[in-house]
């Protein structure tokens, strides 16, 4: 249990910040807070971690739920559960705080649930619901400490392991105790504080609307903050105004109606397999440009102030190359961030038959792919997905939302099904220059000595659109965990001093004027 003390111990040894030479008289209190109670903060987020958060998991979704009500109710925060009569419909942990004469409220927001996981995919030691320390990522030569026990020093170079542990229970983690530290230091938000915690971000937040329309005065505020994402890969911290948008198509190729021997059948009967690989290779140019018509078209352009700030993000090509073992880019001389200003058609997975030691000599019976299609402003999830179904019809296939009859086989040659992950998410885009945003880079910039990384667009997705369309606010992203973290991937980790960082940064935006 965190037990919120008036009195602090300023480690001076354990004070040291990479990011900013001299700490502000408010990041001082607040450091003293966490370097007091460091150990409690990791017993408690190691247990948190630890439980399952897959997000159509029901059961440990609530269990989740009740923990973050129970994290937020230790600090002195009230705090509720937010539900629906559908019992598809996870949670919303809701907790608010109100400061007499503030004139502003804000909203933060993060989410709980998590990526499904295949855990044997995860290296040996790594186990997605059973956190642990690692010295490095995976990839980077890291290995599990071993022998390290609760109440043991943590290196904040260290890596937390588990699902969730970045993305984004870190978020969850970073903002309760940025409060915490606060209300223990004296130091008063400047705003009304509201808390939004989403069970269901990860399936695009199907309930949020219903949870809206439900709850809508709850929810009114004049700013979200929203903390999920990573910070920039030099480790710098990053301001966001936007968010792409999101949707996913389930491809369906058919063959014949049983597997067949290549050898009695090839060169006969089409493959499934090299018809999908066809189609796809058709989507796109060897420069990696996207020729479906009208994929771009609908694109807003660029501000000049939006310009300008992505001309100023430091360039990290050369590291990522290096770090990735990649020769070039997709497109060669285009930035990292300016492939966040675009959309994209990615190819998410293919399967057709067996590979390497399961391979057999045989004509698959269908072909699978998924496409992840992000969008920008301007786009719309409906209408990007028409522009590739007309692609796909223009090279004459026939396009189905099911599997085809026997008579259908018999009369069209190729044959595909179409089907829609989820409707989508659009995309969403506050402009830079207003002040309210000027005041939320001002509170980050506080915390670093450094210019604050300032991104019209971050390049993951947020259900912003439908906050910003039926509440109104101002929305802007505050991301607060390292870039190598293997967000929706196996070995997830946090990097701790990260999670340090982090509880500044949102100190900082809690009491920003």
């Amino acid at each position: 249990m965190i037990r919120l003390r008036p009195g602090f111990i300023l480690l001076l040894l354990l004070s040291f910040c990479p990011a900013q030479a001299a700490p502000s008289p408010l990041q001082e209190k607040v450091r003293a807070w966490r370097v007091a109670h460091e150990r409690e903060l990791i017993d408690e987020y190691r247990e948190f971690v630890a439980i399952p958060n897959i997000t159509i998991d029901r059961a440990n979704i609530r269990r989740n739920a009740d923990f973050i009500v129970g994290m937020l109710q230790r600090r002195g925060v009230e705090a509720r559960l937010l539900t629906l009569p559908s019992p598809n419909a996870n949670p919303v942990v809701y907790g608010e705080v109100n400061v007499p004469g503030a004139t502003r409220t804000i909203m933060f927001y993060a989410h709980y649930d998590g990526q499904p996981v295949n855990p044997a995919q995860w290296a040996p030691g790594w186990e997605p619901f059973t956190p642990k320390f690692a010295t490095a990522p995976v990839e980077q030569g890291g290995k599990i400490i071993e022998g390290w026990k609760s109440g043991d020093r943590v290196d904040p170079q260290w890596r937390l392991t588990g699902r969730g542990s970045a993305d984004d229970k870190a978020g969850v983690m970073t903002i309760i105790n940025a409060y915490a530290a606060l209300a223990a230091a004296g130091a008063g938000p400047t705003a009304n504080l509201k808390f939004f915690f989403d069970g269901e971000e990860e399936l695009n937040s199907p309930s949020l609307a219903d949870m809206i329309t439900a709850h809508r005065e709850l929810l009114r505020a004049d700013l979200w903050l929203i903390l999920d994402g990573p910070c920039h890969p030099s480790g710098k911290k990053v301001v966001g105004f936007g968010v792409r948008g999101d949707v996913n198509l389930n491809l369906t190729v058919f063959g014949p109606k049983r597997p067949l021997h290549s050898g009695n059948y090839g060169n006969w009967a089409p493959n499934p397999s090299q018809a999908l690989v066809n189609l796809l290779a058709s989507m796109k140019d060897e420069s990696g440009r996207v020729v479906v018509a009208g994929f771009y078209d609908d694109v807003i352009p660029l501000t000049p102030a939006e310009r300008q700030a992505l001309a100023a993000v430091p360039s990290i090509e050369d590291e990522l190359k290096r770090e990735l073992g990649l020769a070039n880019p997709e497109v060669p001389g285009r930035t990292l961030f300016e492939g966040f200003t675009l959309p994209t058609l990615n190819l998410n997975g293919i399967q057709g038959a067996n590979v390497g030691l399961l391979a057999a000599n045989v004509i698959p019976t269908v072909a699978r792919a998924t496409l992840d299609l992000r969008l920008v402003s301007g786009n719309d999830a409906k209408r990007q997905v028409a522009k590739v179904v007309a692609h796909i019809e223009a090279r004459g296939w026939h396009v189905l939302d099911r599997d085809p009859t026997d008579a259908e086989r018999a009369q069209y040659s190729r044959i595909i099904r179409i089907e829609l992950k989820s409707l989508g998410t659009n995309p969403q885009r506050t402009p830079m220059d207003l002040p309210i945003a000027r005041a939320v880079v001002a509170a980050v910039q506080s915390t670093v000595d450094y210019p604050v990384v300032q991104l019209p667009t971050l390049g993951g997705t947020l259900p912003l659109i439908t906050i910003e369309q039926m509440l109104g606010p101002k929305i802007i992203s505050v991301p607060v965990v390292n870039s190598d973290s293997n967000q929706h991937a196996e070995n997830e980790n946090l990097k701790v001093q990260f999670l340090w960082d982090g509880l500044e940064t949102y100190a900082a935006l809690m009491t920003m004027r």
